[in-house]
């Protein structure tokens, strides 16, 4: 037996321990597939900081705590007679061999977009097999928010349902601002969240139009920010004031001076 499948015999043999009815750990008992998939959502998110961060040994540590994951909601099924580890194994094993016919069934060369073309009919086939009739059916709604939306935007533009161009959707932003505006003077403060989730919605399309991943840019943006205001709060501690006490003008004339420190950095 190799390294790989000792170490994973024995992280299933510690899942069955830990969900023992007699011996086990109360809290891994109590869990069911609803409690335990905000963690694993959470955990995705953790592996995806490791990368950004360039930090390969926390990387190896949260891509434990994911796999960790994928053993607790295996356990809980097979517990249900429904499937178990080796099934998920098994099942995305065959998925890959099948999405690659020009590797495994057929090798040949083949360019990034007849790829992507050939993975949609796949996905479509998939669907269809599962008795998701619908485009848009599988788009998981725990995705955030902005990513959602792009892939629903551009799961509709396949079918040929999409604004004709980035200008197109910049006028739409244009569009909706001004029922923002509208509900806003109405004081119509649900009709202001609908319309600014419309806002958010087409700011997303706008990127994918654009060859951006409105969600990657929003995290960039809410990095720079980040460090700015930690930029900021140096700046204040050196000068011995507290932040709360900082004037409109003096939280500006420290935002200008963190920009170009960072900047020069």
């Amino acid at each position: 037996m190799s390294r790989a499948a000792e170490a994973v015999d024995a992280l299933l043999a510690l899942m069955r321990t830990l969900r023992d009815p007699q011996c086990g750990c109360p809290w891994d008992r109590q869990q069911t597939f609803e409690s335990i998939a905000p963690y694993t959502i959470e955990e995705a998110y953790e592996v995806a900081d490791a990368v950004a961060r360039g930090d390969r040994d926390r990387l190896r540590d949260e891509l434990g705590d994911l796999l960790f994951q994928v053993v607790f909601h295996a356990r809980l099924a097979e517990e249900l007679g429904q499937f178990e580890f080796a099934d998920v194994a098994q099942g995305i094993r065959d998925k890959l061999v099948r999405r690659h016919p020009h590797v495994f069934a057929e090798p040949q060369g083949v360019d990034l977009a007849q790829l992507q073309r050939s993975w949609e009919a796949q996905k479509a086939d998939e669907r269809s097999a599962q008795g998701s009739q619908g485009v848009l059916a599988d788009v998981p709604r725990a995705l955030p928010a902005l990513l959602r939306a792009a892939k629903l935007g551009r799961r509709a533009s396949r079918m040929g349902f999409d604004w004709p161009d980035a200008a197109g959707v910049r006028i739409k932003i244009d569009e909706e601002l001004a029922e923002i505006d509208q509900a806003i003077k109405l004081q119509a403060q649900e009709q202001v969240a609908e319309e600014l989730g419309d806002l958010l919605f087409t700011i997303a399309n706008w990127a994918r139009h654009l060859e951006l991943d409105a969600e990657e840019s929003l995290r960039a943006a809410a990095l720079k920010f980040e460090q700015h205001f930690e930029a900021m709060e140096r700046a204040a501690e050196r000068q011995g004031v507290a932040l709360t006490t900082l004037s409109a003008a003096q939280w500006d004339e420290l935002w200008v001076a963190a920009k170009s420190l960072i900047h020069k950095g």
